[in-house]
């Protein structure tokens, strides 16, 4: 009787061992720690936006709508918390994505207006910001990386056997991660026609 008792006591614990509880716990951590981040990176550069803006004002004071959808931009990722609970929401988390977006889009739009102006492209602080605002992209790219590794090492926990098992009954869900906006353009091979350019 007493070796049946530690024979099932031995099999529960065998079984607990490899339930992935620990790994979920350790996931979500490196998630989190992931996430976290991206969104420090993301308010850097949410920070140099008003800087950029008046700078550009001051030399390119006509260009209002450009300067209008930078500062609407930069209102609608303002208006989204991110909060960790955000990467359980895969709604919520494709809001944030939208409005990083069209962030980027917009000071795209803005660094374009300004090649027009030479006496802005010389100005010092301008360098500085967009220097500054280059070294924030790069940092974004890095830290989304870094983020993507993470959901995708948590989520290949919570689907493979026999951990799935364990976060089915506790409730563990796949976090959503980022993507590309435009996927299915970008998997089109450019065309290029050399003939073209013969005369």
């Amino acid at each position: 009787m007493r070796i049946r008792i530690l024979a099932v006591v031995a099999v529960l614990v065998s079984l607990l061992s490899g339930c992935g509880y620990n790994a979920f716990q350790t996931g979500d951590e490196a998630v989190k720690s992931a996430w976290s981040e991206v969104v420090n990176q993301y308010q850097r550069r949410a920070d140099l936006v008003p800087n950029l803006v008046s700078t550009v004002q001051g030399y390119a004071a006509h260009e209002k709508d450009v300067l209008t959808q930078v500062t609407a931009a930069r209102a609608q990722v303002g208006s989204i918390a991110a909060t960790p609970e955000l990467i359980k929401d895969p709604e919520a988390f494709a809001k944030f994505q939208q409005a990083q977006a069209g962030l980027s889009s917009a000071l795209s739009r803005l660094l374009v207006v300004a090649e027009n102006y030479p006496n802005l492209k010389a100005d010092a602080s301008f360098r500085d910001l967009q220097a500054q605002l280059e070294g924030t992209e790069n940092r974004i790219t890095v830290a989304r990386n870094r983020y993507i590794k993470s959901v995708e090492a948590y989520n290949v926990s919570v689907r493979t056997f026999p951990n799935n098992l364990t976060a089915m009954a506790l409730g563990y869900q796949v976090k959503p991660n980022f993507s590309v906006d435009n996927e299915k353009a970008i998997s089109v091979a450019p065309k290029v026609d050399f003939g073209a350019t013969k005369k």
